[in-house]
């Protein structure tokens, strides 16, 4: 169960579905982070850190399509060093 969830669901023209991603994706893009989104009368604002992850999903249904885009990200404190990736290679020993 989720802390808060705010869902709204409409019906919109290609346009303008085209033109809240946009909207969205230029934020994300130029914003710094921080994203005002629009539901009905209300605006939210969220902000997104530089590293998320993202799902896409397409479902066929029958004469029903479903497009969906997931983002997510943790609001946890990010530690101060991140460990390296990978493993660190052994120097070769010196040659006397």
């Amino acid at each position: 169960m989720s802390d808060v969830e705010v869902k709204r669901t409409e019906s919109l023209t290609r346009q303008e579905a085209a033109r809240r991603l946009a909207a969205l994706a230029e934020a994300m893009e130029n914003g710094g982070g921080h994203v005002e989104l629009a539901l009905g009368v209300s605006k939210l604002k969220i902000h997104i850190p530089d590293e998320i992850r993202c799902e896409m999903e397409v479902e066929v249904d029958g004469d029903e399509v479903e497009l969906e885009v997931e983002l997510k990200w943790s609001t946890a404190p990010e530690p101060e060093h991140k460990p390296a990736r990978g493993r660190a290679k052994k120097a070769a020993p010196a040659s006397t």
